[in-house]
């Protein structure tokens, strides 16, 4: 089996240059060359434009425990989640060794005594 690689051109190993999207400004022109106008920086963009006069204040209490609540519902939901998992697993094993004709496969717990 021949490996032959494809005979590579200039034209696919090209760099294009890149040029950020920006609305076109406009050009002075000056004899036989055009000159860009300097631009004023713009103003800072902050969220100022967005904030709106509550009718009442924040109550900083009820956040705090609608967060807590939050937290422990989480909490809760990843530990069953891994509980269930783990008694997946722990039943597919059972399963597996039962179904391979094995007799002892379940786990016999003894009380100390």
């Amino acid at each position: 089996m021949n490996n032959q690689r494809p005979i590579s051109s200039d034209e696919e190993h090209r760099v294009l240059q890149f040029r950020p999207r920006t609305p076109p400004s406009p050009r002075v022109q000056r004899g036989d060359a055009s000159v860009q106008p300097l631009r004023a920086t713009p103003e800072r963009l902050d969220l100022s434009r967005y904030e709106q006069p509550r009718a009442e204040p924040d109550n900083f209490r009820q956040r705090m425990l609608a967060n807590i609540a939050a937290l422990a519902f989480t909490i809760a939901l990843t530990a069953i989640g891994i509980w269930l998992a783990v008694s997946i697993a722990d039943l597919r094993r059972t399963q597996d060794c039962v179904l391979m004709g094995r007799r002892d496969c379940v786990k016999i717990t003894t009380p100390h005594i």
